[in-house]
């Protein structure tokens, strides 16, 4: 029974508790423990089986110390000043309701721009935020922007992206994983699928996503919003003082660290290598003394610690979730009850039952080899097509992608737009994605199971 399920009590014990602001490392933990429980596993086990699954986060909440400590030096170099000059001059000390509205948009359309890239041109990922989005926070203040757009902006550009493009990051999500999983799992009942055919299968979805994102644009958090700041911000004179100090050569080194950092991510994979380098190259071109690294990476660790934190506990989540019998359990109970002759109901529950599993874990990569396995045998003897299978699998795996807790699709756009405080992880960044992305997602994921 659903209510009766380890995994589906877990999840709505985590996502009732993140509603209630309790601190999500707090609510993950406790739902592991629950789901642990709950899966017939007694309470060592369900700790040491916790414990074991930490490590898996552990270099991503590296990787957002290193992020932290990098975008902290570069507001120490004085982009961020010169960037808000720049953006006054252009608007102008009385700027026009006109002139306000077309900088609004334009700005969503960079952070668009950026987000999308950092998927397929310069896969970098969640990489680019704490460098792009702190600097533009007293900009998106001026502008009156709802940072919830902004949010959606972000999570659609990091998610859309490698759910269609087999290129950088979709390239690993479609080729690497969705489509070798898909066919290990049909190997012995007859079904192949390409990469061409997922991101044809993929189209329908993300036409879902891009309407939620206009959604979000032009009508759900179109109106301004005041965001109130503990301290004064520096008008337009304190700005151009601050700017007239700052050292073209401080500058030009910063834009060096930039280029670099990104270039030996590429180059090494590793977002630690190319953030080390790009500090030592602060540090060797004056922007801060080596003496004062200590402190860079204090504020860099307060900026960054919460969402490290939290991916090392749903790593240790997760790994609970797979350890039980509760997924499995899930879908072998629908599949008996539903019947050959119910396709619509059967695709709408897995694509819910999707929905419930990736809220949890927070990663449609470690989704994917779980749904495969199990919604590949029961597509085909319901009689979906090949294009509706992947179709099923890919949405049920890359749902709780968009609106999850613990997904860094989430908490990344959060560790951009929290710097100040004032972006609330739950309310302002999970909800309003789980709203435009997950809703369209499971209903335009329906009809390409339908019609495809």
């Amino acid at each position: 029974m659903l209510l009766t399920n380890n995994v589906v009590l877990s999840i709505i014990l985590l996502l009732a508790l993140s509603l209630m602001r309790v601190n999500v490392v707090i609510a993950l933990i406790i739902s592991a423990l629950t789901a642990g429980l709950l899966g017939s596993m007694d309470i060592q086990t369900t700790i040491n089986t916790f414990t074991n699954g930490l490590g898996g986060g552990a270099s991503v909440a590296m990787n957002y110390a290193i992020l932290g400590a990098f975008a902290v030096a570069i507001s120490k170099s004085g982009l961020t000043d010169l960037l808000a000059m720049q953006v006054i001059k252009k608007l102008g000390k009385q700027p026009s309701e006109k002139a306000l509205f077309w900088f609004k948009y334009l700005v969503l359309l960079l952070l668009t721009l950026f987000a999308v890239s950092s998927q397929n041109l310069l896969p970098v990922h969640i990489a680019f935020i704490p460098i792009v989005v702190p600097p533009l926070l007293d900009i998106m203040n001026r502008l009156k922007l709802d940072r919830r757009a902004v949010a959606c902006v972000l999570t659609f550009g990091l998610t859309a992206t490698y759910m269609i493009l087999p290129v950088g990051f979709g390239k690993i999500f479609i080729d690497n994983i969705l489509v070798t999983k898909i066919n290990e799992a049909g190997a012995a009942l007859g079904l192949q699928t390409t990469a061409a055919q997922v991101s044809a299968a993929m189209l329908i979805p993300v036409c879902g996503m891009i309407l939620g994102l206009l959604t979000a644009m032009f009508y759900t958090y179109r109106k301004p919003r005041q965001y109130l700041v503990a301290t004064p911000e520096p008008t337009a004179d304190d700005i151009e003082r601050r700017v007239a100090q700052i050292s073209p050569t401080h500058v030009a080194i910063s834009l060096l660290a930039i280029f670099v950092t990104f270039a030996l991510q590429l180059y090494t994979d590793s977002i630690i290598v190319g953030g080390l380098v790009g500090l030592m190259i602060f540090a060797v071109g004056g922007i801060f003394k080596l003496k004062e690294s200590n402190d860079l990476f204090q504020q860099g660790l307060r900026l960054m610690a919460m969402i490290g934190f939290v991916m090392i506990a749903a790593s240790g989540f997760a790994n609970v979730i797979k350890e039980t019998d509760g997924v499995a359990a899930l879908v072998q109970t629908f599949s008996e009850t539903i019947g050959s002759d119910n396709k619509g109901w059967a695709a709408l529950i897995m694509l819910l039952i999707g929905l419930f599993i990736t809220m949890g874990i927070g990663s449609s990569f470690s989704t994917v080899p779980i749904i495969a396995a199990i919604y590949v045998p029961i597509c085909i003897s319901l009689g979906f097509s090949e294009m509706a299978t992947v179709s099923l699998v890919a949405v049920s795996a890359a749902l709780g992608d968009a609106g999850s807790p613990a997904s860094d699709s989430t908490l990344g756009p959060t560790s951009g737009l929290n710097v100040d405080g004032k972006h609330d992880h739950i309310w302002d960044s999970v909800v309003p994605t789980f709203i435009h992305f997950n809703i369209p997602l499971v209903i335009f994921g329906w009809i390409a199971a339908m019609v495809l």
